[in-house]
């Protein structure tokens, strides 16, 4: 997947997104100041920066002018209106305030990577190859015909591989906010992914809350 700086001074903050992070499958390196961010912005390549705003050495609106081909997303308790736009119109690509939900997080990189990142733009497990670039699924060579939806909750269960998502954040990110179905709409088309793909021992259900994508092994 994607090259990804983890610039935040809180260590424990650090080090949970680091762990989700690594989990679906990201190369990431940790940081805790502004002077350490600017160097590795200078001196290595990355795809995608998480900067916190207020660090120790120079702040993260400092250090973005050393992102010059990296993608950029602000992670900050600075939530007012004038620090969201001086952070966009420096040049971020998203701008997320703390105390944020991973998943909500995942999804943010997920939207960003998908404008600015295109090595690698496919997953690959068993028998099974996604091309997200061209939406197309594959199962041992053969195209696999997923509806508009079966084809949102793959990529939704791709990108946080191995996390245990809950129905209900499932069809808020796959079906949105509006949606006034009910969780059994999830089970169906879990059914229905695990039989085209394959993936009968890989979809796993996750006691009481959702599913999970076992991509390890």
């Amino acid at each position: 997947m994607a090259k990804i700086l983890i610039v935040e001074d809180e260590k424990p903050i650090n080090e949970l997104i680091y762990r989700n992070l690594v989990l679906v499958g990201h190369d990431c390196t940790q940081v805790y100041d502004g002077d350490a961010a600017e160097q590795e912005l200078k001196t290595q390549n990355y795809d995608l920066a998480l900067l916190d705003v207020m660090l120790p050495g120079q702040s993260g609106f400092e250090v973005i002018e050393s992102a010059q081909d990296t993608a950029v997303i602000f992670l900050t308790a600075k939530d007012g209106v004038p620090d969201r736009i001086k952070g966009l119109n420096l040049g971020a690509d998203d701008y997320i305030v703390k105390p944020f939900d991973m998943i909500e997080l995942l999804a943010r990189i997920n939207a960003v990577l998908r404008r600015t990142y295109r090595h690698n733009a496919t997953f690959t497990l068993d028998d099974t190859k996604v091309d997200f670039g061209s939406r197309k699924v594959f199962h041992k060579g053969e195209p696999v015909e997923l509806t508009p939806k079966e084809y949102d909750l793959l990529e939704e269960l791709v990108v946080n591989r191995n996390i245990a998502l809950s129905r209900d954040k499932l069809l808020e990110n796959v079906w949105g906010y509006d949606y006034m179905g009910d969780t059994r709409t999830i089970d169906v088309h879990i059914q229905k992914l695990r039989k085209k793909l394959g993936w009968e021992n890989r979809i796993v259900t996750v006691y009481k809350l959702g599913y999970r994508l076992e991509a390890n092994g």
